[in-house]
């Protein structure tokens, strides 16, 4: 069964608003540096890296596996991609909002690119992983959900200790 690569924007802009809708919340509040670096555990994710893991995630699968392609927010890719552990050096929220909207145009410009005849093709940067179009934009859509997930349980955990 093929997925309908035209829904795949329509679902990636849904799950953007949801946590567009938490980094909103979070902007409002007087100290939002200490809801941003809340960590629901030692050595945990804070909710920083929980968001800004989806934009270099998105970025990642833009310019490095479904294309190959220069990217400008390389600098942001090793603090946090897949693997990488939550450092306490934290964005603020005007950077975490450009690099989304950056990877956001990015991720669906690749998504433009890709035809229902590409969908069983396996791209280069995805051949470790066996992974075709297919599945990489079901994890694309999967992937958003997961985290903000994450991140509102942390946010939820953080306003119980104020």
């Amino acid at each position: 069964m093929s997925i309908d690569i035209a829904t795949i924007p329509e679902l990636l802009k849904f799950n953007r608003a949801m946590t567009l809708k938490i980094l909103d919340e979070i902007s409002e509040f007087s100290d939002p540096t200490s809801a941003l670096t809340f960590r629901p555990g030692p050595g945990r994710a804070h909710i920083a890296w929980q968001i800004m893991h989806l934009g270099i995630t998105e970025e990642l699968f833009a310019s490095q596996r479904l294309r190959s392609t220069d990217s400008s927010l390389t600098q942001w890719f090793d603090s946090y991609q897949k693997g990488s552990n939550a450092s306490d050096e934290i964005p603020s929220i005007d950077t975490i909002r450009s690099v989304l909207n950056e990877s956001r145009e990015n991720i669906l410009d690749a998504i433009s690119q890709i035809t229902a005849a590409d969908l069983e093709t396996v791209p280069a940067g995805l051949s470790e992983r066996g992974w075709t179009n297919q599945m990489a934009l079901q994890i694309l859509c999967w992937h958003e959900p997961h985290h903000q997930g994450q991140a509102h349980l942390t946010l939820n955990s953080w306003k119980a200790q104020q």
